[in-house]
């Protein structure tokens, strides 16, 4: 009995393929390789790892569907290393919370507590044409729609609106886990629900939130950024949820 608890307690051995992965993407980094540069021959990983070429043709191929490297045949072939692009990253995750439960409230707690400091850590960065950005995008969303697209077309600019401010964050990690979040909120199934909603959408204190936002980068104010955006966030999780609500309402009703 006590060996078979012993064995069960045994972590699980792990994958050639997997380790040659993790050591394929630890010499990337060591040799400091960048987007373009090639890895070296098959043959000569095989050699490297001390592992057949089909155990390396498959760690590579493992690589090339994480979207971190790209094989290309004929002459001058071979793996080459791929800049990820944000969108696909965030593809990814994405795809690992396509079956989980996830509420608008989940998305909002992480909001309350990140927007706030993005914000904060874009107020050195901002510049002129960064303002005007945010400017032209409340004006997309400062009046009542026309029809269903322009409706759409304005909540999707809302969240824009965040993703320029964090796109001025020094801090890479913060900006794109914001980022995330914003997409996020486009992608709920129940969030297109409300956001396709005809009815009208009370905007004027998220806009003047909005414009003291700004005003309180322009002064470099870090305290008022960071209370005035955490009172945003907690007006627009609140607003969300009562639209939630209302639909659920709806649903049951009809």
């Amino acid at each position: 009995m006590k060996s078979e608890n012993r064995d069960l307690a045994e972590p699980a051995r792990r994958k050639r393929t997997d380790e040659i992965v993790d050591a394929i993407k630890e010499a990337i980094v060591r040799d400091n390789l960048q987007p373009g540069d090639r890895l070296p021959q098959e043959k000569d990983l095989a050699t490297r790892f001390s592992a057949g070429k089909s155990t390396v043709r498959e760690a590579l191929k493992s690589l090339e569907v994480q979207g971190l490297i790209r094989t290309r045949t004929g002459p001058g072939g071979g793996a080459f290393i791929e800049p990820m692009s944000e969108s696909r990253a965030m593809s990814l995750m994405s795809n690992f919370l396509f079956t989980r439960d996830l509420s608008i409230a989940n998305i909002y707690a992480l909001r309350k507590a990140l927007e706030p400091l993005v914000a904060v850590s874009a107020i050195e960065h901002i510049d002129a044409k960064g303002f005007e950005q945010l400017h032209q995008l409340i004006a997309t969303y400062d009046h009542e729609p026309v029809d269903d697209d322009e409706r759409w077309n304005q909540r999707m600019a809302e969240l824009d609106f965040h993703a320029v401010v964090a796109s001025y964050s020094d801090n890479v990690l913060l900006a794109f886990i914001c980022r995330f979040l914003q997409r996020l909120l486009k992608e709920q199934a129940v969030c297109k629900d409300i956001y396709q909603r005809p009815e009208p959408v009370a905007r004027a204190t998220g806009i003047d939130f909005q414009y003291k936002l700004i005003d309180a980068m322009r002064r470099k104010d870090t305290s008022q950024v960071e209370n005035i955006m955490r009172q945003h966030m907690q007006h627009a999780e609140d607003a969300m949820l009562k639209l939630e609500a209302s639909l659920e309402e709806r649903f049951m009703n009809e």
